[in-house]
C-alpha cells in the first residue's frame, strides 16, 4: 500500500508537534510520582519502560543470532553475514513469552509471511529503518517513554525516534487518514485505563521476529495500576486479514525512579541514512572494512523498478 499524499502531510505535521512536546518533556526533569489522582483517576504522569525481551519475540524464545547461518557441530547455528563482526551482539537474548497461550493464530498464508520475514529481517524490519513503532510495539521496545496525563487528553512521547501518541478521553471525529500509530480514544473504567487504537499502515510489525499485521489492525489496551510505580499492560489483537481469532499480550510497565529522569534523545533518522540510502549515492561511503581479524567487503545494489525508493512491505494479504 502507498501511503497518501495528504497521509504524510498529517504525519509530518505529526513530526512537528512532536518535536515541540519533546523538547518541552525533555527540557526539564520529571516530578517524582504522585500518590494523588487526576479528575479522580490513578495518576500515570513520568517516565516508564518495560523491563522484557518482548521486542525481540514475544514467543517465548531461546538466545539466537538475528540473522543466522549453520555453525560448526550440528544442529547449531552462528550469526551470519553482514553481522557476524558484532559476535554476542548479534544475538537477541532468550526470554519469556507476552503471549496468553504462547502461540499467535496466524491465518496459513500470514504464517509463511511472519516466516519470510524473519529470514529477512534485516531487508524488512521497520525499527531498522527509524519507522515509528506503532501499538503496542512502541510500549515494550527497550527505551522509555513519558506519559502526560491531564483530565481529557493522556500524550505519550517515546525516546525512540522521537515518537508521540495522544490518547483522546473526550469524543472525538473519527481519524481521517491512517498512522503508524494509529489513532487512540480511552476511557475509564474505575481506575483501568481502556484504550481503543485503531486506523494503523500497513507495515506494522510486533517485533524483531517477523509477528506483523495489516492495515485492518485493531488494538484494545488496557492499562491497570499495580501499586504506585508499575501498571499491568494488556492488548487484545485482533486483525481479520492476518489472524484467525483475537490475542493477547500481558506485562508490567515500570515507573523509572532515578533522581529527576529525563528522556534522552534518540532521533534515528539520520542514524538510517547509509543504510537507507546508501545504495543511491554515486561514490558509496565504505566499501572495504578491515579489522584485527576480519575484512568486509560491502557492495551496494539498487533493487529494480520502484523499490529502488520504497522501503515498506505491506502486511495486507497478496492481492489486496
Amino acid at each position: 500500500m502507498r501511503i497518501s499524499t495528504k497521509g504524510w502531510a498529517i504525519a509530518l505535521s505529526a513530526a512537528a508537534v512532536t518535536a515541540v512536546v519533546f523538547s518541552i518533556a525533555s527540557a526539564a526533569p520529571v516530578a517524582a510520582p504522585s500518590s494523588g489522582r487526576i479528575a479522580g483517576h490513578p495518576d500515570f504522569n513520568g517516565i516508564w519502560e518495560a523491563n522484557n525481551t518482548a521486542n525481540w519475540d514475544l514467543l517465548t524464545h531461546q538466545a539466537r543470532p538475528l540473522v543466522a547461518q549453520p555453525g560448526v557441530t550440528p544442529g547449531s547455528v552462528v550469526p551470519a553475514a553482514p553481522v557476524v563482526a558484532l559476535g554476542s551482539m548479534a544475538w537477541m537474548p532468550g526470554g519469556q513469552g507476552v503471549v496468553e497461550g504462547d502461540t499467535i493464530p496466524y491465518q496459513p498464508w500470514a504464517a509463511q509471511r511472519k516466516k519470510e520475514n524473519q529470514e529477512h529481517w534485516i531487508d524488512r524490519d521497520p525499527e531498522l529503518k527509524c519507522f515509528e513503532p506503532g501499538v503496542p510495539r512502541g510500549m515494550y521496545m527497550p527505551y522509555p517513554f513519558q506519559i502526560i496525563q491531564s483530565a481529557s487528553k493522556i500524550q505519550m512521547v517515546f525516546e525512540y525516534d522521537d515518537v508521540q501518541r495522544t490518547i483522546h478521553l473526550n469524543k472525538m471525529e473519527d481519524y481521517p487518514n491512517v498512522a503508524w500509530m494509529g489513532y487512540s480514544t480511552g476511557h475509564w473504567e474505575g481506575d483501568t485505563l481502556v484504550v481503543d487504537a485503531k486506523y494503523f499502515t500497513d507495515g506494522i510489525w510486533f517485533d524483531r521476529s517477523g509477528d506483523f499485521a495489516s492495515g485492518k489492525l485493531h488494538v484494545v489496551e488496557r492499562y491497570t495500576p499495580i501499586g504506585t510505580n508499575a501498571i499491568r499492560y494488556e492488548a487484545t489483537i485482533e486483525d481479520p486479514q492476518v489472524f484467525t481469532r483475537t490475542w493477547k499480550i500481558s506485562m508490567p510497565l515500570y515507573r523509572r525512579l532515578e533522581a529527576n529522569p529525563v528522556l534522552a534523545d534518540f532521533r534515528c533518522v539520520e542514524m538510517v541514512e547509509e543504510y537507507m540510502y546508501g545504495n543511491l549515492r554515486k561514490t558509496p561511503l565504505v566499501k572495504h572494512w578491515e579489522g584485527r581479524t576480519m575484512n568486509v567487503d560491502i557492495t551496494h545494489k539498487i533493487p529494480p523498478g520502484e523499490s529502488v525508493h520504497e522501503r515498506y512491505v505491506s502486511g495486507d494479504p497478496p492481492g489486496k
